[in-house]
């Protein structure tokens, strides 16, 4: 059975910019972010892309058009092979009646009432619902796919199956939340067999998301919503919690069963509608770091006593050990590591799709376990690896290097050599960025488009964030360690392994002096532990880098510039390396240097 996961909508932003005012940096802040597609092969996850990383838009809600057509044609399948096409989202009649019936109930004028049914109405008709979709789908594609082969699966339901299926296909408990999806934030319950139960005493309505709330704090801070949000959970360290908590006293009350609500709805037409709350409790805005870090403590803390908050309500109603956390708020890695260590499970999973971009693999995976045809035994869970994407040869590498040969020399070394040279490299205060193999799936570069340096030097952060990545100042680089060094250098608690840079850790003191650039100011590491198995090359390299130093740990960050997607393709790589200060470039066996490195 061939099932095609699809997320993102031709018309999405610009209806969202016409009809609500959403242009420029939040132009993708509601639905259909992270737009990208998945293909799975008889339960087998054989391909899988953010459109962004091919179009090179950020945060994309577009289509996923060149995503669709590149893991097609990377399996050798036609349209007409698909058995399947599964949405991560479900806007039913039945959802727009409810949004209708809750829009009657809002204290309003009439006419204001009108005129926001008829924006909702335009949305549903030219964008969200089923027939919409379909219609997208056929007009980008040539295809004009099957309706009874399309499955809609609540967005909500799509996150949850792509964390039981990374996470080996295992019973276990969930949590998901994030922004908002058809109806709702956030759900718990458990997936037993392959069948989601939720626990619908538990759920949180969108008008009460704490995802939505993050986002407008983001906002309020001037960063992006629905992308930013990392710069919060960043800029927390560098302050403690105000006690009382203005959040917890005033804006978010917890209820029973692991409910809560916000001191008021959400309003989609007004993202700004908790600005004036925040210069109430935090004082007016100030542009200062320390009024930023003061309101981003305030928020971390938050956010964890309501997620610990549903996590009592889920530890009531099941038995089981294992948990999954996914949707946009299991990125704040801060508040995973203090959840698992707060709770009674064993193990808790957060997978490189835990945002928007893993949807399109959950609703593949949904439908393909969930349908009637399907009597396989489940057996390649294990075996998922977040490598998902493109791949380009040397003749390919060689050709796209010829294309810049004015501005860049290289030379092809041995796979033995290549390593050798990097890690006497990463001995000086240089920063090289990594191209290897497919590219990489989720928000995070996990070693295949990555930025590497050393992070004994305790001013290599400044390095890289101003003459490399162009961004803030106060924003922390991650390490990465080969997996069975991990424990020596961090306190990791219950967790053995964190491959998908979705875990905080303390660094032991000892270390804080070895690898103070990988070390955050609250002295945490948000940690990537790498195997021979998983990232051979990656993880060879450690060694011999470690044995040059005797420091255990590279810093690893994303291979791109702020604003713009982790690069795809060698000439990606090659125009990101061109625009900034990376010393060294390593694509696959070459080592590329700039003619002239100081223009």
């Amino acid at each position: 059975m061939i099932v095609l996961g699809c997320n993102g909508f031709t018309r999405g932003a610009e209806l969202f910019a016409e009809h609500y005012g959403a242009v420029g940096t939040e132009k993708h802040y509601v639905l259909g972010h992270d737009a990208g597609a998945a293909l799975l092969v008889d339960g087998k996850l054989v391909a899988a892309v953010e459109e962004e990383r091919i179009n090179r838009e950020k945060k994309t809600s577009d289509f996923p058009f060149h995503a669709v057509n590149w893991c097609l044609e990377h399996a050798g399948v036609q349209f007409s092979d698909i058995d399947l096409i599964a949405i991560p989202w479900n806007f039913s009649d039945k959802v727009f009646d409810a949004m209708v019936a809750e829009l009657a109930g809002v204290p309003m004028k009439p006419a204001e009432k009108v005129s926001r049914l008829e924006r909702l109405g335009a949305l549903f008709e030219n964008s969200l619902s089923p027939e919409a979709i379909l219609a997208d789908f056929a007009e980008r594609t040539g295809f004009t796919p099957d309706p009874e082969k399309v499955v809609f699966v609540q967005h909500h339901l799509a996150h949850a199956m792509t964390g039981y299926y990374m996470a080996g296909m295992k019973d276990t408990a969930f949590l998901i939340s994030d922004g908002r999806a058809e109806l709702l934030s956030s759900l718990i319950g458990e997936i037993r067999d392959g069948r989601i139960r939720v626990f619908d005493e538990s759920t949180i309505s969108a008008n009460d998301s704490i995802g939505n709330l993050f986002a407008s704090i983001t906002r309020y801070l001037g960063f992006v919503p629905n992308n930013d949000e990392y710069k919060i959970m960043g800029l927390s360290g560098f302050a403690e919690p105000p006690s009382p908590n203005p959040f917890l006293d005033h804006i978010v009350q917890l209820h029973e069963d692991g409910r809560y609500t916000l001191c008021r709805p959400h309003d989609l037409e007004n993202p700004r509608c908790f600005d004036e709350l925040f210069e109430k409790h935090f004082g007016p805005f100030e542009d200062t770091v320390e009024y930023k870090a003061n309101l981003a403590a305030a928020a971390q803390e938050m956010l964890t006593v309501v997620t610990s908050h549903q996590l009592r309500a889920l530890e009531a109603r099941t038995e089981l050990n294992h948990l999954l956390f996914e949707g946009g708020l299991a990125l704040n890695c801060v508040n995973n590591t203090k959840l698992l260590e707060g709770s009674r499970f064993q193990d808790m999973a957060v997978s490189f799709g835990a945002s928007d971009t893993g949807v399109a693999i959950g609703a593949a995976v949904h439908a393909w376990a969930n349908h009637p045809d399907n009597t396989a035994e489940v057996k390649y869970a294990d075996s998922v690896t977040p490598y998902l994407g493109p791949d380009y040869d040397d003749a390919t590498i060689e050709r796209t290097l010829h294309g810049f040969s004015d501005r860049v020399q290289w030379s092809r070394l041995g796979e033995d050599e290549i390593v050798d040279q990097v890690a006497k490299l990463l001995t000086e205060k240089v920063v090289i960025s990594w191209f290897q193999g497919r590219l990489e799936h989720g928000p995070r570069a996990l070693g295949h488009r990555s930025i590497l340096a050393n992070p004994k030097f305790p001013d290599i952060k400044d390095v890289i964030n101003t003459r490399v990545k162009h961004r803030e100042p106060f924003r922390p680089f991650a390490p990465i360690v080969l997996e069975s060094d991990a424990p020596k250098i961090f306190e990791m608690g219950r967790k053995t392994r964190s491959p998908y840079m979705t875990f905080v850790f303390p660094v032991r003191p000892e270390y804080h002096n070895v690898i103070p650039g990988a070390t955050h100011v609250d002295g945490t590491s948000r940690v990537q532990t790498v195997t021979d198995e998983n990232t051979p090359l990656l993880a060879t390299l450690l060694r011999r880098f470690t044995a040059l130093t005797d420091v255990p740990c590279l810093i690893n960050t994303s291979f791109n510039v702020a604003g713009e997607p982790i690069v795809c393709s060698p000439a990606d790589a090659l125009n990101c390396f061109l625009g900034t200060e990376i010393d060294y470039l390593v694509l696959g066996n070459y080592l590329v240097t700039k003619t002239d490195p100081s223009a």
